[in-house]
């Protein structure tokens, strides 16, 4: 029986082969991002007083072919950031429940660059007031010595 044993436990257990690549474990999807899909489902509802949550996941399971159980929770995730982003609005409601509009921007702002700000003045006046700070404070330590 030893035989046997020392038989058993010289074989390696976990190898495989040189040229072998490991796949992924998960597979692309075939559809658009979550915040794709539900701007669109907004857009596509145009509700005056906004679009219900329910609405949102049917129009996202007739117009794409995902499972809306499956997506729930990236579709309430998405919903709560972008209200707080303000890329959408909540017209009723609390945190995933709730209507929602597309900000009166027009849509989702994820692909526009934001202008950038000249910080040159900004740390100009800053540098200014340090400069008006420490001049007040030499004259108090130059007055409080005579």
């Amino acid at each position: 029986m030893s035989e046997v044993e020392v038989q058993a436990s010289a074989t390696p257990v976990g190898t495989s082969k040189k040229g072998e690549k490991k796949t992924s474990k998960h597979a692309k999807p075939n559809h658009p991002p979550t915040s794709d899909m539900v701007n669109r489902a907004i857009k596509g509802l145009k509700e005056k007083s906004g679009s219900l949550l329910q609405a949102i996941k049917k129009y996202i399971a007739a117009n794409y072919k995902v499972d809306p159980e499956k997506m729930a929770p990236f579709i309430e995730k998405y919903l709560k950031s972008a209200v707080q982003s303000g890329s959408l609005v909540l017209t009723k409601g609390k945190g995933a429940s709730g209507s929602f509009k597309l900000a009166a921007g027009g849509g989702s702002t994820q692909g526009k660059p934001k202008a950038a700000k000249p910080k040159k003045a900004a740390t100009a006046k800053a540098a200014a007031g340090d400069i008006k700070k420490k001049k007040k404070v030499a004259a108090k330590v130059a007055s409080s010595e005579r």
